[in-house]
């Protein structure tokens, strides 16, 4: 009996055995391990930066201020366009600060303001506005080796005293001179001149060529007179000079000066026609003088604004930030422009090793292109004569000026 009972068993395991197999779940397979993320590139260092400053000098306070700030502002805006454009010398990046300084329009200010940028380690200078304090204070800037570019001093004594350190980006009162005497003399048909200076280094120097000039072209000068560069009563002088009845005045000095004498010209009923240096040709003088002003002629060493080669960018910027140029902002802003070129030549803002550089210089400026001849004065330099006409400075004609590269 069991015997026939065991294979029925067997059969029952078996199924007992083929269900629970078929019912077992299978285990999930684990998933692969993802892979590691790559390491990362290490940021590369920021390069080291390092301050460098740069002086300015010209007046800020006294009767010509307006002139002083429009020369700062030319050279601030210089320093703010050369920062942007993160300029690396010597494997830094150079973050450049400008010291401005006011010396008053005064020689012994000038002195003291140059030694006080020497002090502060300025690595060279632009400036001074004034040749009366431009030359004085060049004697600082040489001593101490660093380069000084002015954009406004023209007497040519500054770049006559053998000084590697003296530069300048606008022509002389050489050139000056002989252009602004020789057209009042040729153009106008000037026969006598009556010439005043204000006695400063620019003013009697700019008349003493304006002379010479004059009487070149056949001109007699039948009175030279005197001033000061503070004075506002004329009228002693201007009697003086009706009496000789000359054809032409000429005023060796500052637009502060030119304006109150230009409405004592009126007032004396005076017909000579009046003519003026870059130092009085200005909005400023319209501005002072101003229906005393119609008719002047005037010079400035350099090309109006509305000409410059490279110069209209820089007009739009310097008119939005700080309003209306007056005369020598350009030349500011290429002055500072010319040693941030000569540092990036040298790889150095070292003046011992870039100041041979300076006087290699081929720069194009926003005034045209800048070179320096053997006593640092600017190649063939321009030179502008203008006539004020409806409270204007309108173009007559320009000499000399080089223009920049395209």
């Amino acid at each position: 009996m069991n015997n026939v009972r065991m294979p029925g068993v067997l059969v029952v395991l078996a199924a007992s055995v083929a269900i629970i197999g078929c019912g077992k779940k299978e285990e999930p397979k684990a998933a692969a391990p993802a892979p590691a993320p790559a390491a990362a590139a290490p940021a590369p260092a920021p390069k080291p930066e390092m301050v460098v400053k740069i002086g300015h000098v010209a007046p800020l306070t006294g009767p010509i201020a307006h002139l002083g700030k429009d020369n700062e502002n030319g050279a601030r805006l210089a320093v703010d366009d050369a920062n942007a454009k993160k300029i690396e010398i010597d494997g830094k990046v150079i973050k450049f600060e400008l010291l401005g300084e006011d010396d008053q329009a005064d020689p012994k200010t000038g002195t003291v303001v140059a030694q006080k940028l020497v002090d502060a380690k300025v690595v060279g200078v632009v400036g001074h506005l004034n040749s009366g304090t431009t030359i004085p204070a060049s004697a600082i800037y040489n001593q101490s080796g660093l380069p000084q570019i002015s954009p406004s001093a023209t007497n040519p004594k500054y770049t006559q005293q053998g000084f590697n350190t003296a530069f300048r980006v606008m022509a002389n009162d050489i050139q000056q001179g002989s252009v602004i005497g020789t057209y009042a003399a040729k153009d106008m048909g000037a026969k006598k001149f009556a010439i005043i200076d204000d006695r400063t280094a620019y003013g009697q120097g700019l008349a003493d060529e304006v002379e010479k000039a004059a009487k070149a072209a056949g001109a007699t000068v039948v009175a030279r007179e005197f001033t000061n560069d503070k004075a506002t009563d004329f009228k002693a002088i201007l009697t003086k000079i009706k009496a000789k009845n000359p054809d032409v005045i000429f005023l060796g000095g500052m637009d502060a000066v030119g304006g109150p004498m230009l409405k004592q010209i009126k007032e004396l009923g005076i017909k000579a026609k009046f003519t003026t240096g870059d130092g009085g040709c200005s909005p400023e003088l319209i501005k002072l003088a101003g229906a005393a002003s119609e008719g002047v002629i005037c010079s400035q060493a350099g090309l109006p604004p509305e000409k410059l080669p490279n110069g209209q960018k820089f007009l739009e910027d310097f008119t939005k930030k700080y309003g209306q140029i007056q005369i020598y902002s350009p030349y500011s802003y290429d002055a500072v422009m010319v040693l941030v070129d000569a540092m990036k030549r040298a790889n150095s803002v070292d003046p011992v090793k870039y100041l041979p550089e300076v006087g290699k210089t081929a720069y194009d400026g926003v005034t045209g292109k800048i070179e320096f001849d053997e006593k640092g004065d600017i190649k063939n330099g321009a030179i502008t004569v203008f006539e004020i006409k409806d409270g204007k400075l309108a173009t007559l004609k320009s000499e000399g000026g080089t223009a920049a590269s395209k």
